[in-house]
This record gives C-alpha cells, structure tokens and sequence, in this order.
C-alpha cells in the first residue's frame, strides 16, 4: 500500500491527486463541484468521479490513506450526505481510511508544511482562519456575500456596482455599466437587482485592472479591501505563518500586492497556496512515512514554502 488520495472540493471543482509515499504524483483528474452545502448527495458522486480517474491504471488496494479536503464541511454532518460519501468511497474500492477537512485545512498545507499557523483566502469569497496541527480552531469571516466575505472577489463587484450607480460619470462606472451592457444607473440597478453573481464576481478583474491603470475609484476599492481582509487576519491572529489562498491573493492581483506588503511590515512570515489537491494527499501520506515531511511536501506542492515576507521599501 504505498499510495494515497488527495482532494480539493468545492463550489467550482472537484480536484484529485494520486501520490505515492515518495511523493510522486501517479494521477490527477477534475470533476465537477464538490460542494455538499450547495450540492448535496451530488458532491459526493462528483469527488468520486475526480478520484475514479485520477486512479486509472493504479490498483485500488495499493492506497493506504486519504484526504479530503472540502468546502461546506457542515453539511457532511448530514446523514444522507456521510452515506453518499462512505458509499462513493466504497464504490471507488478503497478500503483505507478517508478523512474529510475543510478545504481551508489543505489551502494552508498547500502553501508551508508548518502544522499551525493562519490561511486569509480570498476568492469569490474570502474568510481567515486559525490552524493547530492541521485542524480549524478560529474562523473569521467566510459567512457569504450577504452578510461578510469582506474583501472579496465578489464584494469588489458589488462595490464597483455601488460606486457606478451613484457616480455614473466616473471612468470606472463606464466600465462597469460596459460589463453589464447597461446605458443608464437605472439600467445597471435593474441588472444588479436580477443577481446576475456570476456576472457580478466577473467585475473584480475589471476593479483590479482600472486600479492597475490609476483609477483613484477603483484603487480606493482595492485599498479598503486590503484593510477588510486584514482585519479579518487580525481576527485570528497568530505567531506561525500565515498563507495566502483564493484568486486574488495568488494571483498578480493589487489586491495580493497590498496584503503582502502589510504582513512584510509586520515582518510575517508568509506563504503562498498551491495545489490544495496535492497538499491533502500530501496531509493523507504524513502519519504513514518515517521520512521528513517537509521534504515530502515540497516533493508533492511543487511550490515555494512558507517564507519570511520581504522587507518593507523605506
């Protein structure tokens, strides 16, 4: 038995790795979401369907563990939920353990092997959250766009939209009501009364770029969601490493740029998350090696470790 099971579920997709012990990736496959708080009993089918043909070729019984990295956690309390995810478990032929975590459990591990610290992710939504030895102890935020996600991808959106409707004449209103193909506010708050949110999540990019290019509106946008998402770190805050997860800090975003800049002042040691799939295997391998595991997790993540953040230019 000297390969395991990593995967990285969620609203999106559903993404699975194939590992061996040495921390050779054999397989890896994508699904559709694999989120049961959204999806229900379906989640399951999905992640098995990810799992199924990352193992093409690979012999099922040769698997000794897993790691189930998954958004909307909760709802695996369900019983019709932990049923359809033992019975996909089963149907896969694994008869190994599977442990299910919170997809922010292998968002951190995909950015430091360090067993406790902080991950900020922000993404279409954005929550920061406190991890000792590789378990959730204090989450803040992450409680959707209605009532949080403070920072986000998707809050950035309905800022932009907030912004265009009441100050039509900007440059910035211009290219939000480009967007949505709306000539007038009242054109623009029809649409945004319909929660296109797919549509409205596509408006981050468009803040980013015109912050990029100098808009004073959107880099003002930019600027107070850099301060909501550290105040939602500091919620949680922590001596370890902290790990930046989520589109808009991994990617080359300003939104990343100012986050980072203020944990260098604070001289933070930071990470970067990459491939959560490839770290929950790497999460399902650790308590079956006698080797060192931070070796193993480079091996497998492929990605930078946790570092300490440049100094701040004076």
């Amino acid at each position: 038995m000297d390969l395991v099971v990593g995967v990285d579920a969620g609203g999106t997709a559903s993404r699975a790795v194939v590992a061996t012990l040495a921390g050779v990736v054999a397989g890896r496959a994508v699904a559709g979401p694999g989120n049961p708080l959204s999806r229900g009993p379906a989640a399951a089918q999905a992640i098995g369907t990810a799992v199924r043909e990352a193992l093409a070729g690979c012999d099922p019984a040769r698997v000794a563990g897993g790691v189930l990295g998954v958004a909307g956690t909760s709802a695996t309390g369900d019983p019709a939920i932990a049923a359809a995810f033992a019975d996909m478990w089963a149907s896969l032929g694994l008869t190994c353990p599977m442990r299910i975590v919170g997809d922010v459990v292998t968002a951190f591990a995909a950015g430091t092997p360090s067993p406790s610290g902080a991950a900020l992710i922000a993404g279409t939504g954005a929550v920061a959250a406190r991890i000792a030895g590789h378990e959730i102890v204090e989450v803040a935020d992450g409680l959707g766009w209605l009532l949080g996600d403070e920072g986000s991808g998707r809050w950035m959106g309905l800022q932009a939209l907030r912004h265009a409707v009441r100050i039509w004449s900007s440059p910035l209103a211009r290219a939000v009501a480009a967007h949505a193909a709306a000539s007038s506010a009242d054109e623009l708050v029809r649409w945004a009364q319909a929660l296109p949110l797919a549509d409205i999540d596509a408006l981050a990019p468009i803040v980013c770029a015109a912050a990029r290019d100098g808009d004073p509106a959107a880099a003002g946008i930019v600027a107070d969601g850099v301060r909501k998402l550290l105040s939602t770190l500091d919620a949680v805050a922590t001596r370890g490493p902290v790990v930046l997860g989520g589109g808009l800090l991994t990617g080359a975003t300003p939104v990343r740029d100012g986050v980072m800049k203020a944990l260098a002042e604070r001289e933070m040691t930071t990470g970067t998350s990459h491939d959560p799939a490839a770290a929950a295997a790497w999460l399902a391998a650790r308590p079956l090696i006698g080797t060192d595991d931070a070796a193993l997790h480079a091996a497998l993540t492929a990605g930078p470790r946790a570092r300490p953040a440049a100094p701040p230019v004076r």
